[in-house]
């Protein structure tokens, strides 16, 4: 479990450092150049990726509470609303006028949508800190940036694309799931 714990952890400080801690970012790039900021910020995720996936396969599970049947459904809908997001933070939208951050609030769906899903140690671990890190990561850019400034909303053929796209991406994650999570999506 101190593998996980490690691993989320790193994952979140990693990516909170720009926001948070814009001293350090500028010092990083001072010493090594955008190539080598950019180069070290992917080995330590790289990184973290490893420690989370050791530290899943390895933790001693234990059951913190039970999850409501009744609430499978709705969570299956937040997963495939959380992948739409990351799809639409990748591409111009008009959701991207509704939410300013629709990565994050993607990654903060699937937390909330597995969480109620899971009610184990390690998906608490997992799940509840990207969940905590995503939240804190909004309002730390939110501060950080200032002003929302909407982009102009793309024409229907680009959103219809965009849902084309979420389709696969769903398909891919429900098809690829149990080798990633060792569990089949059902």
């Amino acid at each position: 479990m101190i593998l996980l714990v490690l691993g989320v952890l790193l994952f979140a400080g990693v990516h909170l450092i720009p926001s948070l801690a814009p001293g350090v970012k500028s010092a990083w790039l001072g010493r090594l150049g955008e190539a080598g900021y950019k180069g070290t910020f992917s080995l330590l995720l790289l990184a973290a990726f490893a420690l989370i996936i050791m530290g899943w396969r390895s933790a001693q599970v234990t059951h913190v509470y039970l999850p409501s049947p009744a609430l499978h459904s709705p969570a299956l809908a937040l997963l495939i609303i959380a992948f739409l997001l990351m799809v639409v933070a990748q591409r111009k939208s008009r959701l991207r006028r509704l939410v300013r951050h629709p990565q994050l609030t993607g990654v903060l769906l699937w937390g909330v949508a597995h969480l109620l899903l899971n009610g184990d140690s390690r998906s608490v671990i997992l799940f509840g800190g990207m969940t905590l890190w995503a939240l804190l990561e909004i309002v730390a850019i939110n501060r950080r940036d200032g002003v929302w400034i909407k982009e102009d909303a793309p024409g229907w053929g680009a959103e219809l694309l965009t849902l084309a796209i979420t389709i696969i991406v769903v398909g891919v994650i429900v098809y690829i799931h149990p080798w990633i999570a060792g569990m089949p999506v059902h």
